[in-house]
């Protein structure tokens, strides 16, 4: 009776690893979709060409502030009512948003609705690596996160695919996704942690404590330094890829569609290297450490192709993409330095402003163009991101061996 209960109970666990995956899986493909085709729907309603580069950052830029919103909105929700709601509610929201997606004719409308699937994209990841970090044990939290991360990251490599045909329809196979693993979703449990502290009289999901104590507020700021640097990669530095080709005098035009799949590819071969190294070593901090100087070598790499050719594109967005492929490793850091009564607020909030990084980032890069050019500006922006991520991961504490149950304490830094 006992190896019957213990069977069952692994298989929950290898259920809720798949579900969480395959919801990452489908939350990058709605991410990365607008990227992947942004010229062709930009074109497609109308949109004059000298013009596509602009209103593409204000699609993007929308969609990013709704990843901002969206990551208060669910975190604190999966800390008062649940993990297993947000992983419901967010997906409900973005498959909705991309069905109507693709029924738009304008540009504001476009943005509108971008805003709209940011909010519910806001919640997957955040939810789904709270859940794992806490069911697994300590030993094997690592290793569930890397498959989430892996599976989940294969999710641009689909939309990549589904992009090249036409853009509407693109977005209505997100919004099918969607719905097929809601209803797969009927079969997860809700976090053990969570339950044991659901009926207490403990502060859960209040925001205000990252901010009420400085230890505490540095922490978590810490935590959403050391990701800027793989969006900037994703964000910039190849969904620009058109731009960056003509500065870089590649004889053909570069495609951001292409560039997201190797990007991405490199990003899940990447985060599986990152994750067993972080097993192997015991240490997130070092791997971090690793990956980071790599992503800068790589991105040195790329802007200094002059004459990029097709080939050597998709090679450089491979290797970029191996290089920042830490983004399990990073949201795993961030799930592991904080309490069960916060844990999934600063797990959800964490990614999603990494990802809303990427306003002030595209901010300062196009102010930095009108100096230096696209390609000096390139290096500046890397190169000054990564010392600030670089710094920022020697302030946080190894988490590795870390016993995730306990709460955080409304005044003081922690208490178990």
């Amino acid at each position: 009776m006992t190896d019957a209960v213990s069977a069952k109970a692994s298989r929950n666990v290898v259920f809720l690893v798949l579900v969480a995956s395959l919801g990452y899986f489908v939350d990058i493909y709605d991410l990365v979709i607008f990227s992947i085709v942004r010229v062709k729907s930009l074109q497609d309603i109308g949109i004059p060409a000298d013009k596509i580069a602009a209103e593409g950052v204000y699609v993007i830029n929308m969609q990013m502030f709704g990843l901002l919103l969206g990551g208060i909105i669910w975190g604190v929700i999966g800390d008062k009512l649940g993990r297993i709601k947000v992983l419901f509610g967010s997906i409900f929201l973005y498959s909705v948003a991309n069905f109507v997606n693709g029924m738009i004719h304008d540009i504001d409308s476009y943005a509108l609705i971008r805003l709209v699937a940011g909010i519910g994209l806001a919640g997957e990841l955040g939810a789904g690596i709270t859940l794992v970090s806490e069911t697994l044990s300590k030993e094997r939290r690592g290793y569930g996160t890397t498959i989430v991360a892996m599976i989940g990251l294969l999710g641009a490599v689909a939309a990549a695919y589904v992009g090249k045909y036409d853009w509407r329809t693109a977005y209505y196979v997100g919004g099918g996704l969607g719905i097929v693993l809601l209803l797969m979703r009927m079969g997860t449990f809700e976090s053990g942690m969570f339950k044991n502290i659901h009926d207490k009289d403990v502060s859960k999901g209040n925001i205000l404590m990252l901010f009420n104590n400085r230890k505490r507020f540095l922490k978590y700021l810490y935590c959403i330094l050391i990701g800027a640097p793989l969006w900037y990669v994703v964000g910039v530095l190849v969904t620009q890829a058109p731009e960056f080709g003509k500065a870089l005098g590649a004889p053909v035009p570069l495609s951001a569609g292409d560039g997201i799949m190797y990007t991405y590819v490199g990003i899940s071969v990447g985060g599986i290297f990152a994750g067993l190294l972080a097993q192997y070593t015991r240490s997130r901090k070092n791997t971090m450490f690793i990956f980071l100087l790599l992503s800068v070598i790589s991105v040195m790499f790329y802007l200094s192709a002059k004459g990029i050719t097709t080939s050597q594109f998709r090679w450089l967005c491979f290797f970029m993409g191996f290089a920042v492929g830490y983004w399990a490793t990073f949201v795993t850091i961030a799930s592991e330095q904080f309490g069960t009564n916060i844990r999934s607020t600063v797990t959800t909030t964490v990614p999603n402003f990494v990802r809303g990084s990427l306003i002030p980032i595209n901010f300062a890069f196009n102010a930095l163009m009108l100096h230096f050019g696209r390609i000096s500006s390139g290096y500046i922006v890397m190169i000054v991101l990564t010392l600030i991520a670089l710094f920022a991961t020697s302030q946080l504490k190894e988490t590795f061996d870390k016993d995730l149950d306990y709460i955080e304490d409304e005044g003081a830094n922690m208490t178990t």
